[in-house]
C-alpha cells in the first residue's frame, strides 16, 4: 500500500451526518469562518487526504492550509493546518475529519516507533489484517507512511496457513502442496513447534511463521532454515521486545498493535465564528 489508495469519503460522512446536522443550523449559512487543527502530543501527521476530503465533500470551497507535509514528525502544541470557509461545512465536517487524521497519524506514528526499535538490522516490521472495520487501506497507507511494511492487504493477494487450515487440510504437507496449485507470490506457513517447523521446512512454502516462538528457539530456527526460506516471527512481541527479535536473525516480524489497538492521537480544531 505505498501508493495513496482510492478515498471514499461518503460512507464516513454518511455515518455522522445522517439526514442532516441540526446543531449547525444554528449559524446563519452566510456566516464565515475560520479553524486551525492543533496536536497535543508529537505525532507523525498522516491522512491529509482524509482530511481535505471530508472538506471538499461538505463544501469544495473551504480553504485548507497545511503546516506539515504529509509523514512530517511535528511536535506538541504544533499548528497542523488553517481551514476558511463557510461555518456549517467547518462544524458539520469537524468530528469526521478529526478522527480520520488522530486515527492514521496514531497508526503512522506507532509505526515509526517500531521501525526506528529494529533499525539497523535486516528486519523488516509488518502490520496483520487486525484492522479498524472500514479502515483497511487507510491504515495499511499509514503503516508504510510510519516506515513499516504490508503484509496481506486481504485474504486474495496471498496464502496465509493457519492452524485450522492445517487441520482441515490433514497436515502441513497437504496444505501447501494444495496451496501451490492454488499459486500465490506468497505462500506462508504458520508453526507453533520446532516439529511443525522441520515438516514446513520440508512443504517449502515462501516463508514460514514462528508463532510464539522463545528467543532461543528463533536463533535455532534462523539455523536450521540457513536463509533457504523467509521467516517471519509473530506473536506477543511488544516495542520493548521486538529489538531482540529482530536480532535472532528472522526476516520478518508482524504486529497487531500497528492497527488493532492504536491510541488516536489527541487533537483539536478550534473554530473562530468572528470573521466576515
Amino acid at each position: 500500500m505505498s501508493k495513496l489508495p482510492a478515498i471514499n469519503i461518503k460512507p464516513f460522512l454518511e455515518e455522522d451526518i445522517g439526514s442532516g446536522d441540526l446543531t449547525a443550523q444554528i449559524i446563519s449559512a452566510g456566516h464565515v469562518a475560520s479553524a486551525t487543527v492543533i496536536t497535543r502530543e508529537g505525532m507523525l501527521c498522516c491522512g491529509q487526504d482524509w482530511f481535505n476530503a471530508v472538506f471538499a465533500e461538505l463544501d469544495a470551497k473551504v480553504q485548507i492550509t497545511w503546516q506539515c507535509k504529509e509523514g512530517d514528525w511535528v511536535e506538541e502544541g504544533s499548528v497542523l493546518c488553517v481551514l476558511q470557509g463557510l461555518a456549517r461545512p467547518l462544524l458539520t465536517g469537524e468530528r469526521t475529519a478529526l478522527n480520520l487524521l488522530q486515527t492514521l497519524s496514531a497508526t503512522a506514528t506507532q509505526s515509526r516507533l517500531y521501525a526506528q526499535a529494529v533499525s539497523g538490522t535486516h528486519c523488516k516490521v509488518l502490520d496483520t489484517r487486525k484492522t479498524i472495520p472500514g479502515l483497511r487501506d487507510a491504515q495499511k497507507y499509514a503503516v508504510v507512511c510510519g516506515g513499516c511494511y504490508n503484509h496481506r492487504i486481504g485474504l486474495y493477494d496471498g496464502i496465509l496457513i493457519k492452524e485450522n487450515h492445517i487441520m482441515a487440510a490433514g497436515s502441513i504437507a497437504l496444505a501447501v502442496e494444495k496451496a501451490k496449485q492454488i499459486g500465490s507470490s506468497l505462500l506462508e506457513v504458520e508453526v507453533e513447534s520446532m516439529d511443525e517447523l522441520d515438516q514446513a521446512i520440508a512443504a517449502e512454502p515462501t516463508r514460514i511463521m514462528l508463532d510464539n516462538f522463545s528467543l532461543a528457539s528463533l536463533r535455532e530456527a534462523v539455523k536450521k532454515v540457513a536463509g533457504k526460506i523467509e521467516l517471519e516471527a509473530s506473536g506477543n512481541i511488544t516495542l520493548d521486545s521486538i529489538r531482540s527479535v529482530a536480532e535472532t536473525g528472522v526476516d520478518y516480524i508482524s504486529i497487531g498493535a500497528l492497527t488493532k489497538s492504536v491510541q488516536a492521537v489527541d487533537l483539536s480544531m478550534r473554530i473562530d465564528l468572528e470573521m466576515g
